[in-house]
């Protein structure tokens, strides 16, 4: 009767501990969601339908091809901002010559991703915050992040002036 005692301890212990184990990559912010349903955000709705002036302006069918109803938001977000969605590609090269001018990694993002990883692993958390789905993605980066307020009245004493932000003495 004894030995089944230890036997059904050790077994619980052994399940505990294979519970904690720390194998799979860390997710900070617990973002999982807990049911089956559609994705809000995958869905981008398309462009309303509009009659032309003239059916012979339609250009033919061609399956495959993008419709003139699917969205494009780097277009619509370029027209907003009162720009020219056409020319905007040709723009871009005087900007990526002044950016790579230092030289570029090819692999930025796979090394970023791997130290991210590894940064994640170190800081995720303590064993209660884990078995309760803690959110610990701000405890994790607060040596990264910037003080807003601080950063603010530093570039105000500089002489800057910041459109975007409250009037000092207003919160």
């Amino acid at each position: 009767m004894r030995s089944a005692r230890i036997l059904v301890l050790g077994v619980a212990v052994a399940a505990t501990l294979a519970g904690c184990s720390r194998d799979k990559t860390p997710e900070l912010m617990n973002l999982r969601s807990q049911n089956r349903g559609p994705d809000e955000f995958a869905v981008l709705p398309g462009k309303p339908l509009e009659m032309p002036e003239d059916l012979a302006q339609l250009p033919p069918p061609t399956p495959g091809a993008a419709s003139r109803t699917d969205p494009t938001p780097e277009a619509d977000a370029i027209a907003a901002l009162g720009g020219n969605a056409a020319r905007a590609g040709a723009g871009d090269r005087g900007l990526m010559a002044h950016v790579t001018r230092f030289g570029v990694s090819p692999t930025i993002r796979q090394t970023l991703a791997a130290e991210d990883l590894e940064y994640r692993r170190q800081n995720d958390g303590r064993l209660l915050e884990r078995w309760f789905n803690v959110n610990v993605y701000f405890k994790a980066y607060r040596k990264q992040s910037l003080d807003q307020h601080a950063e603010l009245e530093r570039w105000r004493r500089a002489g800057a002036r910041n459109v975007g932000a409250p009037p000092e003495g207003i919160e």
